[in-house]
């Protein structure tokens, strides 16, 4: 993640979405540049929000705001889902699929709808130690100590 971040508040507000696939190599410095963009020219109520946006491990696209410079209201986060909807008609992403779950097996981001993570759990291919990206966390503070946490820790386990 950018290093510019680390002094914004904890407070900052976070919005994660998961792709259902990697994002193409030769497609993501294309797709860094456009959520750079939108982040750079997002507004509410005609104010500039000190926003930042970024694909993160090749499946993950995060919105932040700082909303003690100014807030996102309904209308801004309504333009930042027709963007990601956008992005998802160009690069033939799914982002807004919530039943979709991220975890860590070795080196590797795997994705695995909620019956087939369920299926993985029974199966001991996953277990309460295998780390989950906990897509829900809604600012800085948690998504820097909580994003990416054991599956017994998180609301993953409710699932299984």
């Amino acid at each position: 993640m950018n290093e510019a971040l680390k002094d914004w508040p904890d407070s900052t507000r976070v919005w994660i979405y998961l792709s259902d696939r990697p994002v193409p190599a030769d497609s993501q410095d294309l797709l860094r540049e456009q959520l750079a963009n939108f982040a750079h020219n997002w507004v509410s109520h005609n104010r500039q929000l000190r926003a930042y946006a970024d694909l993160l491990h090749e499946r993950f696209v995060v919105l932040m705001v700082d909303e003690s410079q100014a807030g996102a209201s309904g209308c801004s986060i309504d333009k930042s889902v027709a963007f990601l909807k956008y992005l998802e008609e160009t690069y033939r992403l799914r982002l807004f699929d919530r039943m979709l779950f991220a975890y860590r097996q070795g080196d590797e981001i795997r994705v695995a709808s909620r019956d087939e993570f369920a299926r993985l759990y029974a199966d001991g291919q996953i277990d309460d130690n295998t780390l989950v990206f906990d897509n829900l966390v809604n600012n800085k503070a948690d998504f820097d100590r909580a994003w990416l946490k054991p599956l017994k820790d998180s609301w993953h386990a409710r699932m299984v």
